[in-house]
């Protein structure tokens, strides 16, 4: 069979791959994936895990085949969260694949790959390569065939999790919605570990779907929390705790059914962590709220700012050996756990602070919560640079302003700060802003909106 260029290169982007099942990723892509991904790691062993989706094991398998022809023993965990994959990489230090789309409706699916010890694979650092092998279909097969072996690595994931945040002291009541992802599987044997006389564990949607009957598995769409919200009021619930497909991104709610903005969990576990490192280095993308890098500060620690995305997250935490790094969207990356990102890890340090403390969730999360964030506003724009400059035209020069273009344009003052971007993929300008108060977030937040709306 042949692969078609053109498909391939689409599905294959910047950190991963990601299409729809079968017209554009298919078992015979994923066959081929396998062999290029052993070609370009050179890897005697590799280790394979994927999501809930219909499509996954099939696909996996095929991959698994693929590396096995190749000469790569494979090392088949199963159905897990994308960082029990990057567990299972760091764990064997081999290099691994993942199936899953994360968030992404039930017809697509994906691969994750990483190096060994968890080192995240781009298009900058072999993903390329592996495309291209991918398509020429070309990989020689080995003269003895690797073995597949299947290997249970839940119970030692949980047990490297806890060892890094216990949980101890009072006992909570803690909803969980899985969103019908992997959350389902991992959440139960977490919150057995824990044990239930420190945790009463209320379940919502545990049920492993790829077709996400109840919502979409995308906690960062106000939406798909509001199960969770109504359920963590109803049961008086300390907190709740929401995850995405994959469960590689972890979201909180309080006992209101108040969402908790992931720039205030950041500083919260950035004031842990360097409680058990002081003076180390903590990443923040230039859009998490400047509360974080002043609590960093505060604390002794140096914050280091980064443009927005897991690779350069993970590139900066190599480069400066960085205890932690948090980002808008809800991804928490430890170097304790091989400078990955993992949604279980933030949320049992959210949980092990709290039960630290009498009071309640909203309190404990107002320690870390000093200006007024606008939230991620997409808008849709024929030429991102031009709109762009004309919105930097009108800011240079006036007194007391900032300028910077680490990622997109980012306007600062004393009083408030924001950041327009362009997406990667789509026609679209993000804004993000932030104020010393609700007032004037907005007040910037729709001055600038009406430059973008006016210019597009």
């Amino acid at each position: 069979m042949t692969v078609d260029p053109d498909v391939a290169r689409a599905i294959f982007k910047a950190y991963d791959v990601r299409g729809t099942v079968p017209d554009q990723l298919d078992e015979d892509l994923a066959r081929r994936t396998g062999a290029a991904f052993v070609a370009e790691t050179g890897a005697g062993k590799v280790v394979v895990g994927y999501d809930m989706r219909p499509s996954s094991p099939a696909l996996s398998q095929a991959f698994a085949e693929g590396a096995a022809a190749a000469g790569a023993d494979v090392v088949q965990i199963g159905l897990c969260s994308t960082d029990g994959l990057y567990f299972a990489s760091g764990h064997l230090d081999v290099p691994g694949a993942m199936f899953t789309a994360s968030h992404n409706p039930a017809q697509y699916n994906g691969i994750k790959l990483c190096r060994a010890g968890a080192q995240p694979i781009g298009l900058e650092s072999g993903l390329a390569e592996i495309r291209d092998g991918a398509i020429a279909g070309d990989t020689p097969t080995a003269s003895a065939p690797g073995t597949i072996t299947q290997v249970d690595l839940l119970d030692a994931y949980v047990a490297h999790l806890l060892s890094l945040a216990p949980v101890t002291g009072r006992r909570l009541k803690v909803v969980v919605d899985a969103g019908n992802g992997m959350a389902g599987l991992t959440a139960p044997a977490v919150f057995d570990a824990i044990g239930e006389e420190q945790a009463d564990l209320v379940p919502l949607y545990f049920e492993l779907d790829g077709t996400f009957p109840n919502h979409e598995a995308n906690p960062l769409e106000p939406e798909n929390l509001r199960d969770l919200q109504a359920r963590v009021v109803e049961e008086r619930a300390d907190v709740g705790l929401a995850f995405d497909g994959d469960a590689d991104r972890c979201f909180v709610v309080d006992e209101r059914g108040e969402a908790v903005s992931p720039s205030t969990l950041t500083g919260l576990i950035a004031t842990r962590e360097l409680a058990r490192h002081p003076g180390a280095n903590v990443i923040h993308n230039l859009i998490t709220s400047r509360s974080v890098p002043e609590i960093v500060t505060e604390l002794g620690g140096t914050p280091v700012r980064t443009r927005v995305g897991h690779s350069y997250i993970k590139a900066t935490m190599a480069e400066t050996d960085a205890v932690f790094g948090g980002e808008h969207s809800a991804h928490f990356y430890f170097r304790d756990f091989w400078r990955a990102d993992s949604g279980m890890l933030a949320a049992l340090h959210t949980l092990a602070a709290l039960a630290e403390t009498d009071r309640p969730m909203s309190a404990l999360a107002a320690e870390y919560e000093r200006y007024v964030l606008s939230g991620e506003i997409n808008s849709t724009v024929a030429d991102a640079a031009a709109v762009t400059a004309e919105i930097e035209a009108a800011y240079a020069g006036d007194h007391g302003v900032t300028l910077d273009h680490l990622d997109g344009l980012t306007v600062t003052t004393d009083d408030w700060w924001f950041n327009v971007r362009p997406s990667n993929t789509e026609p679209l300008l993000r804004l993000n802003a932030e104020g010393k108060d609700r007032e004037t977030m907005e007040r910037v937040r729709d001055e600038v909106l009406a430059r973008i709306r006016r210019s597009a």
